[in-house]
């Protein structure tokens, strides 16, 4: 007996109203990318590992899925180094291509490549799958979707106010109660600064991005083993426990921050944004959190995650401003700053609250019964008419019994039904049958599209 097939942990198939659900969330997120003038790109699954490594600090290396060199990879090779079973060094030598971690590091190769032929400010948004050699768990998978939207060539801080109206315009068409956390980097440096540990910035961010997940006494314990030393933790207290409004919690940080330039550079920035969003207004929270970190590197600005308040859940949506990325590639001096949409746990979302609309994940409109072959050549002009109006309708393929018919509109929730025999064929007519209220009529070709468009 033939083994059972199976797909890699981490990864997902989708039934067809799956898909529904998930275009639903694509149509949604694309449309509001349009309406703020942003412009579709795509670019390969697989990118060269050189554009890759380095990009995402040390954890998000490790996270990198190496696709193996063809043809004879041991090539070149020592025996020694063969011998050595060093897994790191190998994967150096016969893999020189990666699967894309996220879409940010590849759009700013694309950006390299193809500065020639943009326009700057260049607003560019992107929904395509991306992969990390992860533990899978609930909401946390190998293979998943981002939606990003990013603007590059521009330093104003409008960019950042813009992508905050995205996120808020795009839960509130989800019916999704969120609260989005801003912070920036310059007030994390800043505060590594203040409390005598400005070279240990990333090992401090990437400790403190983990208060949710591990809580504080293991984040103190972490900051202990990266060599930060207790006076310094002991300092740190205080600040990652800030509490009060936005605006309390910038008024305590210029005291604290005052003898750091860089800390008060990102309080101005912080300031800018709340207050023009609170002057335009938004659907949902915007909340000042200084244990955000986002530990990627490349963040040097405003940093942004968005934490459903209905559902228990990891990050649905996060981003940040990149003011020196592109200069990894050779074109320094290009700012650029960005979010990026979950789409998978976005689905997840969805689907726990049950917020997806009916018109979204329904498909077939109406079903044509197969009576015969006369019946159904008598039908097929009639579906073409109705699709042409914008209907979705198809005609059952073969001539079985009506109950067998009726099933398949039943498992498919098809709402309507269209009958035609002897006298509805004589008539000019068709028989059309609601299949929620059980209610029936004859009625012509023209009334059947006009009710159903």
């Amino acid at each position: 007996m033939a083994a059972k097939p199976s797909i890699p942990k981490g990864t997902r198939d989708f039934s067809p109203i799956e898909m529904a659900k998930r275009n639903y969330i694509f149509d949604t997120i694309r449309e509001v990318y349009h309406l703020y003038g942003f412009h579709q790109i795509e670019t390969p699954a697989m990118e060269m590992l050189s554009t890759l490594m380095g990009k995402y600090g040390d954890e998000g290396d490790k996270l990198l899925f190496k696709i193996q060199n063809s043809g004879d990879y041991f090539k070149g090779l020592t025996d020694e180094e063969l011998l050595s079973r060093d897994a790191a060094h190998l994967a150096s030598k016969f893999c020189e291509k990666g699967l894309r971690y996220d879409l940010t590091v590849p759009f700013a190769r694309y950006v390299v490549m193809h500065r020639e032929e943009i326009t700057f400010p260049f607003k560019r948004y992107q929904i395509q799958p991306v992969w990390r050699a992860d533990r899978p768990q609930r909401g946390r998978y190998r293979e998943f979707y981002q939606c990003d939207a990013d603007v590059v060539g521009s330093d104003s801080l409008l960019n950042e106010v813009e992508l905050m109206q995205i996120v808020d315009t795009v839960f509130h068409r989800f019916g999704v109660r969120v609260c989005i956390k801003i912070n920036n980097r310059k007030i994390l440096s800043g505060i590594a600064e203040v409390i005598g540990e400005a070279d240990k910035i990333v090992d401090i961010t990437v400790a403190i991005d983990k208060l949710d997940k591990i809580g504080l006494d293991n984040v103190n314990a972490e900051l202990r083993d990266k060599g930060v030393s207790e006076a310094a933790i002991e300092k740190l207290q205080p600040i990652i426990l800030l509490s009060g409004t936005n605006a309390e919690k910038l008024a305590t940080l210029k005291n604290v921050l005052a003898g750091s330039e860089t800390g008060l550079k990102g309080i101005e920035e912080t300031t800018f944004i709340l207050e023009t969003l609170d002057k335009i207004g938004l659907h949902n929270e915007i909340e000042l959190d200084l244990t955000l970190a986002r530990g990627l590197n490349y963040y040097t600005g405003a940093i942004f995650e968005v934490k459903a308040l209905d559902v228990q859940i990891g990050s649905i949506t996060g981003g940040g401003r990149y003011d020196n990325l592109t200069g990894v590639f050779g074109m320094p001096g290009v700012s650029g700053v960005g979010i990026s949409f979950g789409a998978d746990r976005i689905f997840d979302v969805l689907n726990q609250l049950d917020l997806y609309p009916k018109e979204a994940v329904n498909g077939t409109k109406l079903l044509f019964i197969n009576f015969g072959e006369r019946e159904a050549a008598y039908c097929l002009p009639i579906l073409q008419k109705v699709r042409a109006r914008g209907v979705s309708a198809e005609i059952f393929p073969d001539a079985v019994k009506m109950k067998k018919q009726m099933a398949y509109a039943n498992a498919h929730e098809i709402p309507f039904v269209a009958l035609v025999g002897e006298n509805e064929m004589n008539e000019g007519k068709v028989t059309l049958k609601n299949m929620a209220t059980g209610e029936q009529a004859l009625i012509s070709v023209e009334e059947l599209t006009e009710q159903l468009a």
